[in-house]
Parts: structure tokens; C-alpha cells; sequence
């Protein structure tokens, strides 16, 4: 394997275990209004992703920042023609990592109420944003021969973008329901639990289409085969959840993802960013990377400097890797009479 392919291999991962990991909690924070009817019940779902959420964040700088140092061509195409979804990312990371800090520094019912909404507020943003700049990125922008967009700043947020945000959207929603069934006991796993079992079918859907509709257009048979393999881990993790087997469920969910991103990447490789002005005018990885003894310098420092990061994140899931249960209220104690 050269070293364009195991870079574009590595961004690939990146994008996944981003997707995966915060997917959760971006599910999470979204069903807030929806499960957490409750002070309680909110209180316990914050808690199930509190240690969790910015660490998960941490794979979304890396993927960015391994598109920029391995294929600049690919960032200095894919960023200034999908400004516009990136801002609203940031906006909604920003005013998401605030709510959550600034949420515990008092505790009354406004002030948690309003802190939520906006935790809610900023993970559907930017998992809508996430979702339109891969989606618009992996079926198709429009750039010209030298890379730069054609049209204005809305020329890049046509059909593709949207189902790219639905189907992040729709996938993170039952992934966080999934884990909540998992981490927590009491009203709120029951309820994570009725929503993944009625609606994991359908947010699939739109996942599926993404990445079936980049496989009709350059798949292999090896793609087809990852897809297939997505869409049965569908039914299967429908099928455990059903029948209450959490554990089994969220692995299956994940391997929905998986299978699905492996064929988007899988299916788009070697092209970086297809144009729809002309195919001719498409960004390939050999356009847009660097040189190859930059790629192995870069593959020499991750090398010794990735696994001591996974190996503190995989340990800091094991650390808070027990379920969790509201706890209940404190009565408030009458004086004792003298």
C-alpha cells in the first residue's frame, strides 16, 4: 500500500470514529426534550455523556487537521466551497461545550431549562453541518479545473447535502438511544429503548442511500459487499434490541456505520472531491497530497503518538464504563421539635 492510499485509509478512519463517538452523544443531547421529561431523567443523560463528549470532539480536529497536513489540495478545495456548513459546526460546537460548562454553575429550573435547549440546539446543528459537508463532499461539488466553487455560497448545499445531514442526523438519533438503553436503568433506558426499536429501521434509510448511491456511481464488488453487510447489521441490531439485548444492539448499530462509511470511502477512492460542473475537473488524492517523504514523516509521528491517545480514550471508556441510575431526591429533613 503506498502511502497517498494508507493517508486516505487513515482520514477515512478518522471520520468514522468521529461519527461513531460523538454520534452517540449528539444523539443524546438531541432526545433530550424527547425522553428526558423529567429534571431527573435530563440529569441522568447528561451524566451518561459528560466524560465523554469532549473527548469524542478531539476526532473531529484530527480528521480535519489529517485532511489539511496529508492532502492540502483536498482542504483548499473542500473548505472555502462548504463554508458555509462548517460555520454553523463551529457555532453549534461553541455554544454546545458552553451549555454544558455553564448548565452546572447554578441550579435552578430556568437555568438548567434554558442550558439544555441549548445543549440540544448546538448538538443538531452541528450534526446537521457534519452531515451536508460529507454528504455534499462525497456525492459531488461543484468546482471548476482549478478547485474552486461554482456559484455562490449556497452553490454546494443542493440534494446531496441534505441527505447527508438527515442521514447523520437520523443515525445519531437511534445510536443515542441505543447507548442510553445501555448506560442507564430506570424510565430512561426503557424509553431509549422504545424509540430505538420503532424507529432504527427507518434512520437507517437515508444512510444506506448515501452510501448505496456512491457505490452506483464508481462501488467495486468489495463495496457492495460492505454495504450489504450494513444493511443486515440494521436488522440485526433492530432484532436484539427488541428483545432487550443492549450490548448486542450498539455493536451492531455501530457496524451500520461502519459498513456504510467503508463503502462511501471505499467507493469514492482515489477520487478526494468529485466535481459536478465535469469528471475531468475531480480532485484526486495524487493532485492533492503532499510529498512522500512529508507522508512519511507524518506516518512516523503517528505512528508513536496515536496509540498513547487511544489508549487514554479506550481507558477513560473503561473508567466510566458502569451504568448508571437516577439518584433519587433527598427529602427535605423537618426541624426537630425542642
Amino acid at each position: 500500500m503506498d502511502l497517498q492510499t494508507l493517508w486516505f485509509a487513515a482520514v477515512a478512519v478518522l471520520w468514522t470514529g468521529f461519527l461513531l463517538l460523538e454520534g452517540f452523544d449528539f444523539g443524546v443531547a438531541a432526545l433530550l426534550p424527547l425522553l428526558g421529561r423529567r429534571p431527573v431523567d435530563r440529569h441522568l443523560m447528561l451524566r451518561s455523556i459528560g466524560p465523554l463528549w469532549d473527548g469524542n470532539e478531539v476526532w473531529l480536529i484530527t480528521a480535519t487537521g489529517a485532511v489539511f497536513a496529508a492532502f492540502p489540495g483536498w482542504y483548499a478545495t473542500w473548505l472555502p466551497a462548504l463554508y458555509l456548513p462548517f460555520v454553523l459546526v463551529l457555532f453549534g460546537l461553541i455554544i454546545r461545550a458552553v451549555a454544558f460548562e455553564w448548565r452546572h454553575s447554578h441550579h435552578t429550573e430556568r437555568w438548567d431549562s434554558t442550558w439544555t435547549h441549548v445543549i440540544t440546539a448546538g448538538s443538531l446543528i452541528a450534526a446537521l453541518g457534519i452531515g451536508a459537508a460529507l454528504g455534499a463532499t462525497t456525492l459531488g461539488l461543484p468546482i471548476d479545473a482549478d478547485g474552486n466553487r461554482v456559484g455562490g455560497p449556497f452553490a454546494g448545499l443542493g440534494w446531496p447535502a441534505l441527505l447527508g445531514a438527515v442521514a447523520v442526523l437520523a443515525y445519531s438519533l437511534v445510536h443515542g438511544a441505543v447507548f442510553l438503553a445501555l448506560k442507564t436503568d430506570g424510565p430512561v433506558r426503557l424509553a431509549a429503548r422504545a424509540f430505538a426499536r420503532r424507529w432504527a429501521p427507518v434512520a437507517a434509510l437515508p444512510l444506506l442511500a448515501w452510501a448505496g448511491l456512491v457505490h452506483l456511481r464508481s462501488g467495486t464488488p468489495a463495496t457492495a459487499v460492505l454495504w450489504l453487510v450494513a444493511a443486515l447489521a440494521v436488522l440485526v441490531s433492530w432484532a436484539r434490541i427488541r428483545v432487550d439485548r443492549e450490548g448486542q444492539a450498539f455493536a451492531a448499530w455501530a457496524v451500520v456505520l461502519l459498513g456504510s462509511a467503508a463503502t462511501i470511502f471505499g467507493a469514492a477512492f482515489p477520487v478526494a472531491v468529485p466535481s459536478t460542473v465535469d469528471a475531468a475537473f475531480d480532485v484526486t488524492l495524487a493532485d492533492a497530497s503532499v510529498s512522500d517523504y512529508t507522508l512519511t514523516v507524518m506516518t512516523w509521528a503517528t505512528g508513536i503518538g496515536l496509540p498513547v491517545v487511544l489508549a487514554y480514550q479506550a481507558w477513560t471508556y473503561w473508567v466510566f464504563r458502569k451504568r448508571l441510575s437516577a439518584e433519587p431526591e433527598t427529602p427535605h429533613a423537618e426541624p426537630v421539635p425542642a
